[in-house]
């Protein structure tokens, strides 16, 4: 399985490129994967270039094939004015709408302060409702007093193993019986994200 991480962090070292390595290595532990990382700071002219040519250049298109065949997403980002920063956002503009269907994407952020933590449910999670991807249910918020703290890892492991079954196909794997609620038949959530996907 390919697992691609999408890194925002401008600084190095950078505390969001290692959130997205310790979630990439809890996603390695449990289930084989290839992972690749895309460092949108090393794409920035590329990406800006791509607003106005509608072209993008040599990084960028690979970076894009990258993200569009990956069997899952890692996104991690800073938080810049209580959102996810333009360079993130910039980068899922150019990729094409339906890349992201039915992909299952694990969403996290760092910040200096825990008062940031719900740009995860109210800037990250929409977005890629939008884009018609998979969110995993825990998304992994890593303020500056948490790192070596309690809680971390606990929250890492587990948003990983989230990621994990869904790339593994594991709910897949089990019968599901016909169920009627109400006089409406209940399509398992594997039939609905392979329609999806098409």
């Amino acid at each position: 399985m390919k697992l691609v991480v999408v890194s925002a962090g401008l600084s190095v070292p950078s505390s969001t490129r290692l959130l997205g390595d310790r979630l990439a290595a809890a996603v390695a532990a449990q289930a084989p994967v290839d992972v690749q990382v895309v460092e949108l700071r090393d794409l920035a002219v590329e990406i800006a270039h791509n607003f106005t040519s509608g072209f993008p250049g040599r990084k960028l298109s690979d970076a894009l094939d990258a993200v569009t065949a990956a069997d899952g997403l890692i996104v991690v980002t800073p938080v810049f004015s209580a959102s996810y920063s333009g360079l993130f956002k910039s980068f899922f503009d150019v990729l094409e709408k339906d890349a992201l269907v039915g992909k299952p994407v694990l969403v996290a952020a760092t910040g200096g302060s825990a008062r940031h933590s719900l740009v995860l449910e109210h800037a990250m999670r929409p977005l890629f409702a939008y884009l018609r991807a998979v969110v995993v249910p825990t998304a992994v918020y890593a303020a500056s007093e948490d790192w070596g703290a309690e809680g971390l890892p606990e929250r890492v492991e587990r948003a990983a193993g989230e990621l994990t079954a869904l790339m593994s196909g594991l709910s897949g794997q089990r019968p599901v019986p016909k169920q009627v609620v109400g006089g409406f038949e209940v399509v398992p959530f594997e039939q609905q994200l392979n329609a999806l996907r098409g």
